[in-house]
């Protein structure tokens, strides 16, 4: 049974309109993870949008997750209807701040 808490977390994270899950994979996840974001996946699929980050490829989420059946359903149901936008392997951050600075004063 969900504790009152997590309830409460479980369904503000699968009804809000919106959710963004930025930079998946960055910190080391608990073991439940890819348990949790199937469970979020799953009752935000084709009801709310939903937009993921990160820096891993996709390919790799299931080691990172360290649940790879989760995994395969998970993005079974989001890449149903969604997108795959790949920015390459450099930072946006570093880009921008470079385009910044002066040719020669890198």
């Amino acid at each position: 049974a969900l504790d009152g808490t997590r309830k409460e977390h479980m369904e503000l994270l699968t009804t809000v309109p919106l959710l963004i899950i930025d930079d998946l994979g960055m910190r080391k996840l608990p073991p439940t993870a890819a348990e949790d974001l199937l469970e979020i996946v799953m009752r935000r699929y084709e009801r709310t949008s939903t937009l993921l980050t990160s820096n891993r490829p996709i390919e790799d989420w299931g080691k990172l997750l360290g649940d790879t059946a989760a995994v395969t359903a998970m993005l079974d149901r989001l890449l149903h209807h969604g997108h795959i936008l790949k920015c390459g392997p450099r930072s946006w951050r570093t880009k921008t701040h470079l385009s910044a600075v002066p040719e020669g004063k890198e």
